[in-house]
């Protein structure tokens, strides 16, 4: 548990095999806090490393925290519980950060702000220093995204140098274990309304003769699937609309006959193709809501605009079970007066293009019902289990 003793900053390092670095690292960070007169601790949240990092860096005056449970989030979350200082500045244990250079960190976290991300495009990256897949395409996209699904005003998402308000992080709960822990601090931070700032950062070439142990592909998907997650209006229930409406739109239409666009004729092998459309998109809008509704009751900080608080007050396993019903039961209906007609023609030969025609919405209708329906029980269930707790 972290000591009651009054330390104003905890320079923070996870670390996993950094015999090469972590000593110069270590160092600097001890000048800073030596130079600036600052109250503060070197800790180092060692991963499991076998190659004697733990011993240098005490060797140079950091307290090691052992973490176990792998992965960079891990070390991270380890690191954060076990800090005793008010403010937490984390970084890289491969000096590519200076460590000696944290007072405009530390200078925005004393007038308020709770997390201050360093921004590497406005310091300045050394060349070699970053991959140009992470400089031109990697972070400038997933940080793109971020902004663009969150309204973070960070245009660095992924920079391994953050200061941040020790009590006000811990509120977050964070969970991620991977790299990805890095978009999960901000994305949290920014949901729940924290003062959030940037600040410039250089970042120079590793002193490591190793590979770093990011992946390029396998983490920036992780960072992407997350920001994805995180954000169910981008990814079920836009796309669903969107992908609805043109086949609840354009199979309608063709009920009524073929349709000719420029050179382009669309009849009913179309209509079936836009009916896949439309239960695909309504399958997206189901996930959204239940996404939703499922992250508030087990209190994840997803957004949730007003619209779709009046929807949830509205939408309930009676209301969705009623709605899949009247569905069905349309569809349904259409179905008995085809096949009555067709039994009252004596059950011969149906002209198959004015038969599909009717036919493909009634079975779309059916369809939409029991997804409906089944969205319903499904709602039914998250309820129940919320009554448990």
């Amino acid at each position: 548990m972290p000591s009651s003793s009054p330390v104003e900053l905890t320079i923070l390092m996870p670390c996993l095999n950094e015999a090469e670095t972590i000593a110069v690292c270590v160092d600097k960070a001890q000048q800073y806090l030596a130079s600036s007169g600052v109250s503060g601790e070197v800790v180092v949240a060692d991963n499991g490393s076998t190659d004697g990092s733990q011993a240098i860096a005490k060797e140079h005056g950091a307290r090691v925290v052992e973490i176990a449970k792998k992965g960079y989030g891990s070390a991270l979350i380890g690191g954060i519980t076990s800090a005793r200082g008010e403010y937490v500045i984390m970084g890289d244990a491969d000096d590519s950060y200076d460590f000696g250079s944290l007072g405009g960190f530390l200078q925005r976290l004393r007038a308020g702000d709770q997390l201050v991300m360093g921004n590497r495009f406005r310091g300045g990256i050394a060349p070699g220093a970053m991959p140009p897949l992470h400089k031109y395409l990697g972070n400038p996209v997933l940080s793109t995204i971020g902004r663009l699904l969150f309204r973070s005003p960070i245009k660095d998402f992924h920079c391994g140098l953050r200061g941040f308000d020790r009590a006000s992080i811990l509120g977050l709960h964070l969970q991620t274990t991977g790299m990805e822990f890095a978009s999960e601090m901000v994305v949290k931070s920014t949901l729940s309304g924290l003062r959030v700032s940037e600040v410039p950062t250089t970042l120079k070439k590793d002193g490591r003769s190793r590979a770093p142990h990011l992946r390029s592909w396998r983490d920036g998907w992780r960072h992407l699937r997350f920001l994805l997650i995180f954000s169910p209006r981008w990814l079920f229930m836009i796309p669903g609309v969107v992908l609805m409406l043109i086949g609840l739109l354009g199979s309608a239409l063709l009920m009524l006959g073929p349709i000719r666009l420029g050179g382009i004729g669309l009849d009913v092998s179309s209509q079936i193709y836009l009916v896949a459309l439309a239960i695909v998109g309504y399958q997206g809008l189901l996930f959204a809501v239940l996404t939703k509704i499922y992250a508030q009751h087990e209190g994840f900080n997803i957004p949730r605009g007003r619209n779709f608080e009046r929807l949830e007050k509205r939408v309930s396993l009676e209301s969705l079970a009623v709605l899949g019903v009247v569905l069905f039961l349309v569809g349904f209906v259409i179905a008995i007066i085809q096949f009555s007609t067709w039994a009252a023609s004596g059950f011969g030969a149906l002209d198959p293009t004015a038969t599909i025609r009717i036919a493909v919405p009634a079975v779309l209708l059916m369809i939409l019902g029991a997804q409906s329906v089944m969205a319903g029980m499904f709602l039914g269930v998250l309820s129940v289990g919320l009554r448990r707790q």
